[in-house]
C-alpha cells in the first residue's frame, strides 16, 4: 500500500519504525498513533492522512516543528562538533530538541552531547552516518520533511483523540518499561486504555510484549534489543480477518 517509507524522524526510545512492516497495513485514509513518540509505524504510509498524540510536550514540540519545517531549514542546521553542546547552538529550542534526540539512540529525551558511540560512527563513515546527527542524517531528515507537511500533532492524552473510523496504532508503554520513559512516574490505566482499545472505530492494533495480560494478546514476532536480549512482541487487533 505504501508509496516510500521515510527515515526515522528522530532516534526515540521504543519507535516501531524497525518493525513496523510486520504490523497489518492501514485499511483507512487516516492513522492515529495515541502514543505517538517516534511515529514509526505512520513513516511507512507518510501520504496518508496522520494524526499524533503525545503527552510528552517536547515530542510533541518536535513533531510540529518536523511537520512545519522546510526542507532549507533543516539543510541549515549547524552539526555537533565532539564535546560541544546543543545549548550553544544559535537554532530554535526545537532544533536544538530535534538535534538531541540524535546525539545518542534510542533515548527518551533530548541529550546535549554526541556519545562516544555517535563519535565514533560519524567518524568511521565520514560524516555520512545516518543514525546519529550528521550530514547524512540532516540529508536524510531535509529530504523527508517535504513528505509529512500534511500531518497534525496534537500535545494530549489519547483520551482526546477524536472518535473517527481510522486505523489506530496503539504502542503504550509497556507493562514495567515506564521508568525507560520520560515521564517516568506517570504510570498507564491499562484497565482504561484496554476498554478504550475495544470501542475504536476502524482498525485498531494494540503493541506489547508477551506477557501483558490487560487485553487477549497474540504473538507477532521476536526482537532483538540494543542488548543483545531478545523479547516476543504481540499484538492485539479488533478484527483478525
Amino acid at each position: 500500500m505504501a508509496n516510500m517509507v521515510l527515515p526515522r524522524m528522530m532516534a526515540y526510545y521504543g519507535s516501531k519504525w524497525r518493525i513496523a512492516n510486520r504490523y497489518p497495513e492501514p485499511r483507512f485514509d487516516t492513522i492515529v498513533e495515541p502514543f505517538a513518540g517516534g511515529a514509526g509505524y505512520s513513516l511507512h504510509y507518510p501520504e496518508l492522512n496522520v494524526l499524533l498524540y503525545d503527552t510528552n510536550e517536547i515530542v510533541c514540540s518536535v513533531w510540529d516543528y518536523l511537520i512545519r519545517a522546510t526542507q532549507s531549514e533543516i539543510m541549515d542546521l549547524p552539526l555537533l562538533e565532539e564535546g560541544q553542546s546543543t545549548e550553544g547552538l544559535n537554532v530554535i529550542q526545537e532544533a536544538k530538541w530535534l538535534i538531541g534526540f540524535w546525539v545518542n539512540n534510542a533515548v527518551c529525551a533530548p541529550r546535549k552531547s554526541l556519545s562516544k558511540w555517535a563519535i565514533e560512527s560519524i567518524r568511521e563513515s565520514d560524516g555520512k552516518c545516518v543514525n546519529f546527527w550528521s550530514a547524512g542524517c540532516r540529508d536524510r531528515l531535509a529530504a523527508a520533511v517535504t513528505h509529512i507537511s500534511h500531518w497534525k500533532v496534537k500535545c494530549a492524552d489519547y483520551r482526546e483523540c477524536p472518535d473517527i473510523e481510522a486505523t489506530w496504532f496503539v504502542d503504550p508503554p509497556y507493562v514495567g518499561m515506564g521508568h525507560y520513559y520520560m515521564k517516568a512516574g506517570k504510570t498507564v490505566d491499562y484497565e482504561a486504555l484496554a476498554e478504550w482499545c475495544g470501542v475504536r472505530r476502524g482498525q485498531t492494533m494494540v503493541c506489547e510484549l508477551e506477557g501483558a495480560a490487560w487485553l487477549p494478546f497474540g504473538p507477532l514476532l521476536q526482537t532483538v534489543n540494543a542488548r543483545k536480549k531478545a523479547r516476543n512482541e504481540v499484538i492485539w487487533l479488533n478484527d483478525r480477518d
